[in-house]
């Protein structure tokens, strides 16, 4: 069973996206994070918590407060036990910059909010086509 952690600061954005997953019959928790920090503290277990069981992908937004997406896949990417994880960037932004920095921290794509449809439904059936078609380790 997939988990997917959406880490992203805009609530309606982050209900939407999981409206989208249920609508498309996607199984599996959806794990909310409104910055690269919690996100951290939901993979790591910190607190009460267990650490976030694999397989999982990681939804992830570039611009958020405390913490953002190139700085949270920075510390990802050096966090020996993480450092693997797949993470799509889901952002608005087209710059060039933010593509290519997201990239150089081994995403697995960039997908532009915009792009991925008002109601996400073309993300959801994305995220589906790569749950079904890609092996992820556990």
């Amino acid at each position: 069973m997939l988990r997917l952690l959406v880490v992203d600061d805009d609530e309606v954005d982050r209900q939407l996206i999981q409206r989208s997953l249920v609508g498309a019959g996607i199984a599996g928790p959806v794990l909310m994070a409104e910055d690269g920090r919690e996100a951290l503290d939901i993979l790591r277990g910190h607190g009460a918590r267990k650490p976030l069981e694999r397989p999982f992908l990681i939804l992830l937004d570039l611009n958020m407060p405390r913490m953002s997406g190139i700085e949270f896949l920075e510390e990802l990417r050096v966090d020996e036990s993480l450092r693997g994880s797949p993470v799509f960037v889901l952002s608005t932004s087209r710059a060039d910059q933010d593509i290519a920095a997201a990239y150089e921290h081994m995403v697995a794509g960039y997908i532009v909010k915009e792009a991925a449809g008002r109601d996400h439904q073309r993300l959801a059936a994305l995220l589906d086509a790569y749950r079904r078609v890609v092996e992820l380790p556990s």
